[in-house]
């Protein structure tokens, strides 16, 4: 009898994002930025503007937790204070 196979959790939405902006800032020199739509993009291609909400909520878990920082215009906001247009960067110190 074989067993049966087994099926390993698929990281949610969410968590994904937060891989991968973490991954697209390992890549940028330190300070540089990306915007929240090359996340999207890397996940769903031409259909990424759907996941925009899902990729800010993303990006505040990856603030809270210390690991980035949001800027709008060159200065670190509030992310959940933003509006417009948001870029993302490695905290830095």
């Amino acid at each position: 009898m074989t067993e049966p196979r087994r099926i390993l959790p698929v990281p949610d939405q969410q968590t994904r994002l937060r891989a991968v902006i973490l991954e697209l800032l390992e890549r940028r020199a330190p300070g540089k930025t990306i915007c929240p739509s090359d996340a999207a993009r890397a996940l769903a291609g031409r259909d990424f503007r759907r996941l925009m909400p899902t990729v800010r909520a993303a990006a505040a878990d990856l603030v809270a937790a210390g690991q980035i920082e949001v800027t709008q215009r060159g200065a670190v906001v509030d992310i959940a204070q933003a509006r417009g247009p948001i870029r993302l960067r490695r905290r830095t110190g």
